[in-house]
């Protein structure tokens, strides 16, 4: 018998660790994510209740998934009463041989990936991949889902609703994609966490520029990938994720005011966090032909590995841009290297190149790009068109952060 305190503290770390293996095998057996939701919270009801009196079982995992496959069945054929369908279903569970109730680490671990290609499924769309992914997969409340993306709380519940249902209706096979279906799958998944680590890395808008939980869930979701289906791209992501979140503690002052790259305090970054990060970019460059996320981490290293910010190798890195536009065109990566440009042929060459992106107009509304244009345009002594870049950049800024940067910048040039 366990003390109380021991006991709730051993049945919080076992939900922290399991609680997501748990309900993945849950939805593969029951086929249903509320049902499975259910009887995930129905067996940490019923451990809360019998574990301080029976000790904590061999394989908790395993307890649980069975606990809560009975608890589902029982809850069905409550429910047989009003609706007779949901006895036959009780009968069709119940008939299942045990092998099937999943204690070998293997097969948890395949429920795991099963999990996050259904969340991340084509046919829904990003926001709700996004949404469910958060919620199923990182365990994180529709309250801190929907603060996160400036949405209501009941807005948010309904996309997880519909996509819950949209999986049921059309029924999305629980499942990763065969040899043939998994590059674009994957690509699918890899943009997911990707966007989840980026708005906890720079947040839409709001009060702050980060948002801490979010970047590690999305490096959890990365290392979680990596170890189950390893693949060139797979360690790109997770070494980009790993190299920018290296420099979280520099990124702000300690009132919350953005500092760039350029003028951060290198020794304070992490350097056991890159070095993992640069492990992965070599890596994924030998395994396999650069994909887009294996450049991005490779020119993130570059830029941590560099003694400082003068001294960054603007020819390697210029030259990795280029082979970016050419695997993943895009006009903010032709940002990304016309502000290296800047910095490998001079501030001119580098704002000729902003300027056409300008008059394509391919980044109307990105605030980014005016941004860099004053920057560029105050290096070269040309204010009143830096502080007209700076105004066009601050009516389009979200976050307050970047807005009193990009404010102090223009009080500067007055």
């Amino acid at each position: 018998m366990l003390d109380q305190g021991s006991s709730q503290q051993q049945l919080a770390e076992v939900y922290q660790r399991e609680s997501r293996r748990v309900l993945a095998t849950l939805i593969r057996l029951l086929g249903s994510f509320d049902l499975a939701e259910e009887a995930l919270h129905d067996a940490f009801m019923a451990a809360a209740t019998q574990w301080p009196n029976e000790g904590v079982p061999d394989n908790p995992r395993a307890w649980l998934v069975s606990t809560g496959r009975f608890k589902a069945i029982d809850q069905l054929r409550r429910r047989a009463r009003f609706d007779e369908s949901q006895q036959a279903i009780a009968d069709t569970l119940y008939q299942q041989t045990e092998r099937d109730l999943l204690t070998d680490d293997d097969r948890i671990e395949d429920d795991r990936l099963r999990l996050i290609f259904t969340c991340c499924h084509p046919s829904l769309s990003p926001d709700a991949q996004i949404a469910l992914t958060l919620r199923e997969v990182c365990d994180l409340s529709t309250e801190e889902i929907a603060r996160a993306y400036l949405t209501t709380t009941s807005t948010l519940a309904q996309r997880i609703v519909r996509a819950k249902r949209k999986i049921q209706a059309a029924k999305i096979p629980y499942e990763v994609p065969g040899p043939t279906a998994l590059p674009d799958r994957l690509q699918a998944v890899l943009q997911v966490i990707y966007l989840v680590f980026n708005e906890g890395y720079s947040a839409t808008a709001g009060p702050e520029i980060q948002r801490r939980d979010l970047s590690e869930e999305a490096i959890r979701l990365g290392y979680l990938l990596q170890e189950l289906l390893p693949d060139p791209e797979v360690h790109g992501l997770l070494g980009l994720m790993l190299v920018h979140h290296a420099r979280r503690k520099t990124r702000t002052t300690p009132d919350g005011d953005l500092i760039l790259l350029e003028d951060q305090d290198r020794s304070r970054w992490d350097v056991d966090v890159i070095e993992q990060g640069a492990r992965l970019v070599r890596r994924a460059l030998s395994e396999g032909p650069a994909g887009p996320y294996a450049l991005q981490a490779a020119i993130a290293a570059l830029h941590a590995e560099a003694p400082s910010w003068e001294a960054t190798d603007w020819v390697e890195i210029v030259g990795l841009y280029d082979l970016l536009l050419q695997v993943s065109p895009s006009p903010v990566v032709a940002l990304n290297r016309a502000a290296a440009v800047a910095m490998r042929d001079g501030w001119s060459a580098g704002l000729a190149l902003m300027d056409q992106l300008r008059d394509q107009g391919a980044l109307a509304g990105y605030h980014l790009l005016p941004a860099a244009r004053a920057h560029l345009l105050a290096k070269l002594g040309r204010d009143r068109e830096a502080r007209e870049a700076y105004g066009e950049a601050l009516a389009l800024v979200q976050q307050e952060p970047e807005r009193r940067y990009l404010q102090g910048r223009l009080k500067a040039l007055q």
